[in-house]
């Protein structure tokens, strides 16, 4: 039985992704890709707080991304920044609430919605981890001390907190 549900879910998910429309000014598909992850997680028993902590990283990761592609080409509008990083974190939370993923009375801790404090969590943790490796590499003559030493020193505190809330909510 446990067969037939787990192949009734993988399908529901397949269509789920097959019946996402064309893309737009906010892609469509990548609120779909991360709503189905949530749903994913919460299947194979991950635990809200930690999922949100990577949808943190994750998303400073684009408004980084977003940032520097727009300084690139020039974009010279006030607050541009700011206004891509409420952007995006408008455009992952208002679908989440709407497709009442956020916002039930028992999906709490310390008193706050489980995804939404990890979503803070992972946020800073990702912020602090990039902002860690700019000072490392400042100190290093602008120089990395190893390859993917970014990629390492930037996921370190997202996972060190992924595997602590792991174990606080377990």
């Amino acid at each position: 039985m446990k067969i037939n549900q787990k192949l009734l879910s993988i399908a529901v998910i397949v269509s789920f992704f097959s019946s996402a429309g064309f893309a737009s000014a906010f892609c469509p598909i990548c609120t779909v890709a991360v709503a189905g992850g949530v749903g994913l997680s919460r299947w194979l028993g991950i635990d809200d707080t930690v999922t949100g902590i990577w949808i943190g990283a994750l998303t400073v990761s684009m408004i980084m991304w977003t940032n520097n592609w727009l300084k690139k080409r020039g974009v010279k509008v006030w607050g541009y920044q700011a206004m891509t990083t409420i952007l995006y974190y408008f455009f992952i939370f208002i679908p989440f609430y709407k497709y009442e993923i956020l916002g039930h009375k028992l999906n709490k801790f310390w008193g706050i919605d489980k995804l939404v404090l990890g979503t803070v969590v992972g946020t800073f943790a990702f912020w602090g981890g990039t902002a860690c490796y700019s000072l490392i590499k400042k100190k290093n003559s602008g120089k990395a001390h190893f390859p993917f030493q970014k990629i390492v020193v930037s996921l370190l505190p997202v996972i060190a907190l992924s595997a602590i809330f792991y174990l606080i909510t377990r």
